[in-house]
């Protein structure tokens, strides 16, 4: 069953110089941090590591969902979590057989989560939904803030949904792309219960305001 809507930020869109600003700002107005963390190789871009992320738990206390879009993000869940990394999401194109990264998650006290990129089709990530604490359904390409919102996920969305309600799972379901007052909605019809939103969030000339109108979009 879908459960409350719950946002996201992506800190990527945040001004770095003033992380810690940023954060309290909207901390008491939505429910957990994505944190973005790129390899230059998996995706274009560089962006943060675990000094980084060690200082965001020094904070926050809002859950922090980490984001692999690297390589080998089986050698980063130990230090995440030493980090105070609560969720670490893992692509499926990376790992065509999850299990034995999320067995090495579990080890280490970590949530785990599988990331479905846009053109990847429902069924190679079928056979491991229920591995996963969160399966995260990307509606842009992984790398780069700003890009529009792919509507084409939205049934292989509706897909996971339905077999997550039908297995009974508890599994979050989260969508990371373009979220903002004008997507949120067909994202929520689509089975989304977590939904990341970074440029629409901390590039808003008032944050705050901005999560409450995705809020409302939603209805």
């Amino acid at each position: 069953m879908i459960k409350p809507p719950r946002i996201a930020p992506s800190i990527l869109a945040a001004d770095f110089g003033y992380l810690a600003d940023e954060i309290a700002r909207i901390e008491d107005h939505v429910d957990l941090l994505h944190v973005d963390v790129m390899d230059g190789h998996f995706v274009p871009n560089v962006s943060l590591g675990m000094p980084v992320i060690a200082s965001l738990r020094k904070v926050t206390n809002l859950p922090l969902d980490c984001h692999l879009m690297t390589l080998n993000p089986d050698h980063y869940l130990e230090p995440l979590k030493e980090a105070g990394a609560d969720l670490a999401t893992v692509h499926i194109e990376v790992f065509p057989d999850p299990s034995g990264v999320a067995e090495i998650a579990r080890d280490v006290g970590l949530g785990f989560g599988l990331v479905i990129n846009p053109p990847t089709p429902f069924e190679a990530i079928e056979p491991f939904i229920e591995l996963a604490d969160m399966v995260v359904v990307m509606s842009v390409h992984p790398g780069f803030g700003g890009q529009a919102f792919i509507e084409a996920v939205l049934p292989k969305l509706e897909r996971i949904r339905n077999f997550v309600d039908s297995a009974g799972l508890s599994t979050d379901i989260e969508i990371d792309g373009g979220i903002d007052p004008g997507t949120i909605r067909p994202a929520r019809e689509a089975g989304a219960d977590v939904f990341v939103a970074g440029t629409s969030v901390f590039r808003a000339p008032d944050p705050v305001l901005a999560v409450r109108e995705l809020r409302n979009a939603i209805g």
